[in-house]
């Protein structure tokens, strides 16, 4: 699903990964960070393809609540199994998004 209801300026957080061949528990894991992402102060949306690249974007109203995500326990321990088990490599950036604009059919 497209986000299309956030006015800027907001934050987007690009996840961007390539996977190991041992992914058990891998998608539950990142369901669950999207729940748990939800119920976060600030949190605004996410949009989310995987397949050889996998990539997120979640919507924040702030750095502030981009740094809260990052220290959630349960997202450090993700974060840290993904490390250990399920990331080759993967790549974080934070934009401030000053203008959209979008299409629909």
């Amino acid at each position: 699903m497209i986000v299309d209801n956030l006015k800027p300026p907001y934050y987007a957080v690009i996840f961007t990964t390539t996977l190991t061949d041992d992914i058990e528990g891998y998608l539950e894991t990142a369901e669950r960070m999207e729940e748990l992402a939800k119920n976060q102060k600030g949190y605004l949306g996410i949009e989310s393809a995987r397949a050889e690249i996998g990539i997120t974007v979640s919507y924040w109203e702030s750095l502030e609540a981009i740094t809260q995500w990052k220290n959630n326990i349960e997202h450090t321990e993700a974060r840290n199994l993904g490390r250990e088990k399920w990331y080759k490599k993967y790549q974080l950036r934070i934009c401030k998004v000053e203008r959209e604009y979008g299409f629909e059919q």
